[in-house]
């Protein structure tokens, strides 16, 4: 699996996840030093595009209109999941999540 290290905070993704079209998919991160102040951010990179922000949240869920779905930090804070409900076509892209202030 692929680390991404932001500052002294690291969080870990699978390599990747597939569904169909309209098929709900959870994307998970997983995030097991981060404290209890960090947020974790969700950004997302389409082909041929550079990142662009989704969401972020420090603890509690938070619901997501483009694409449709929702952002759930586990309540040990350890992991995260962005939950796309109707994922189409044009939603395939590398997901990634971070974590800072």
């Amino acid at each position: 699996s692929s680390a991404v290290a932001v500052g002294r905070a690291q969080v870990q993704q699978e390599p990747s996840a597939e569904t169909t079209e309209g098929t709900a998919i959870s994307i998970n991160c997983s995030q097991p030093n981060r404290k209890s102040y960090d947020y974790v951010h969700w950004y997302r990179q389409l082909p041929g595009r550079g990142p662009t922000f989704l969401v972020s949240s420090i603890k509690e869920s938070k619901e997501l209109h483009v694409p449709p779905g929702w952002l759930r930090v586990a309540a040990d804070g350890r992991s995260s999941a962005l939950w796309l409900a109707r994922p189409r076509r044009g939603d395939a892209a590398v997901y990634y999540c971070a974590l800072g202030d």
